[in-house]
């Protein structure tokens, strides 16, 4: 089949095309009901501005609303031979519409089509991610609440420490999850440009409102300069990709702590069985299967940022094919890292934290510190109550325990702050303009499209 930019009828090698088509077919179908948004915006555009008939633009409209329906219904699929969604969806119309479908590509490239579909799939994403993430904060602040008072002990280069509780160590996870939202609400703000109307990558003679595409799509701004429009593919997946690291690094983390704590010398927590698995020849053994898959997967991800950062090197402005691969490389990390979120509230949900840890004798040094705070609330000098403690578990006469631990500072185990973290989660996610984008993509699909008041 002809490609979109064939001028002759001279077929391409066929090794060639399967070569630089490479997966982009697969990934193509994740990108469809956003060309088609993109493409509806456009049409619009050129029919206000006097570029297209408003007779073509009515029935281009229709037609690609019902290629949207297609799309959500399955039915969907890329042709043999055709290359990419981009022409598919131009030679659905023209088969339909005739010379009208012909239309539809004036006054943009399928370089700044492909950037706007990139644009609207990663901010339709991050979204998801912003709720998954939303219920493992609030199962991670339920379980502190609940686990206020469960103590369990702190370490520090993996030696005993201090007293810690178990609603200090849910609750550290919940704020964590805040600071990775903060990133992502960067990378959000980034992605949430237009670059639709950048055409190839210098512009359009053709005399286009790139401001009515951004208002039709949910934007929040353009990117105005063309050049940088294209700069910008490559760029904003680094920056998604980065952001999605640091929510992978969170869970990594929590699933490191989940395993060293279900293993039989520390013995702090506890799964049903089936939520664990078992050995072929050791009948006692209850495996973190899940935990150690999820630390895996998600420190996977943390490569992610540096993959796209080596792929990009050293490219010049403007548009390069190398481009293209980064897709096989972060569409699957969205779902890969919800699943890991959805396993983790799964498995916390669960959760059984035992009692009375600190009873047992080998904690019994963990308490040095509030042995030495209580003597300078007496009228001790630090140093001197330090080194009296210190003496004492040297020789082994060291064995104060209080009857009650008294944190009472914002943050510590006796405040926990959670209604102070839940607000501020609460801050950064009204932050993402959900409602809006969905409000904006839903006229495109259901009504004429009015301009905003």
């Amino acid at each position: 089949m002809k490609k979109l930019w064939e001028k002759q009828e001279n077929a391409l090698t066929s090794a060639v095309e399967a070569f630089t088509v490479g997966q982009d077919r697969i990934w193509d179908l994740h990108l469809a009901p956003f060309d088609v948004l993109g493409s509806i915006a456009h049409v619009t555009m050129l029919s206000e501005a006097g570029l297209l008939p408003e007779s073509d633009a009515q029935i281009l409209v229709q037609g690609l609303r019902e290629i949207h329906a297609e799309i959500l219904a399955g039915t969907f699929t890329l042709e043999e031979g055709v290359e990419d969604v981009h022409s598919q969806v131009e030679l659905l119309l023209t088969r339909r519409f005739g010379d009208a479908g012909k239309k539809i590509h004036m006054a943009r490239s399928r370089n700044d089509q492909v950037l706007v579909d990139l644009r609207l799939f990663l901010r339709d994403e991050i979204l998801k991610t912003v709720q998954s993430t939303g219920r493992l904060f609030d199962l991670l602040q339920e379980q502190s609440e609940r686990y206020q008072d469960r103590l369990m002990p702190g370490y520090t280069h993996l030696q005993l420490a201090m007293p810690s509780s178990f609603g200090l160590w849910f609750g550290a996870y919940a704020e964590s999850l805040v600071d990775d939202l903060v990133t992502l609400r960067g990378a959000f703000d980034v992605v949430d440009r237009n670059p639709l109307g950048s055409a190839a990558g210098f512009g359009s003679s053709f005399p286009i409102n790139r401001s009515r595409t951004t208002e039709l799509l949910g934007f929040s701004g353009l990117s105005y300069n063309v050049v940088y429009a294209q700069m910008g593919r490559g760029k904003s997946e680094r920056i998604t990709a980065m952001a999605l690291a640091n929510l992978a690094d969170t869970l990594a983390r929590l699933s490191m702590d989940a395993c060293l704590f279900l293993n039989q010398n520390f013995d702090f927590i506890g799964f049903p069985a089936e939520l664990t698995t078992g050995s072929s020849i050791m009948p006692h053994k209850k495996n973190p299967d899940v935990f150690e898959l999820i630390r895996s997967r998600c420190n996977r991800l943390k490569a992610l940022p540096n993959e796209i950062l080596m792929m990009t090197t050293n490219l010049p402005s403007g548009y390069h094919r190398d481009l293209q691969i980064l897709k096989e490389h972060l569409f699957p990390a969205f779902n890969e890292l919800q699943s890991c979120m959805d396993m983790a509230v799964l498995m916390l949900s669960r959760i059984e934290v035992k009692p009375d840890l600190l009873d047992d004798s080998k904690y019994r040094y963990l308490f040095s510190v509030e042995e030495v705070n209580r003597r300078v609330l007496a009228g001790m000098t630090f140093r001197d109550a330090y080194r009296e403690v210190g003496q004492e578990i040297e020789e082994g006469r060291f064995e104060a325990r209080p009857e009650q631990l008294k944190h009472t500072h914002e943050g510590s185990m006796g405040r926990l702050c959670t209604g102070e973290v839940r607000n501020r989660m609460l801050s950064v996610i009204e932050g993402f303009p959900g409602k809006k984008v969905a409000d904006a993509l839903q006229a495109l699909v259901q009504s004429n499209p009015q301009r905003q008041a």
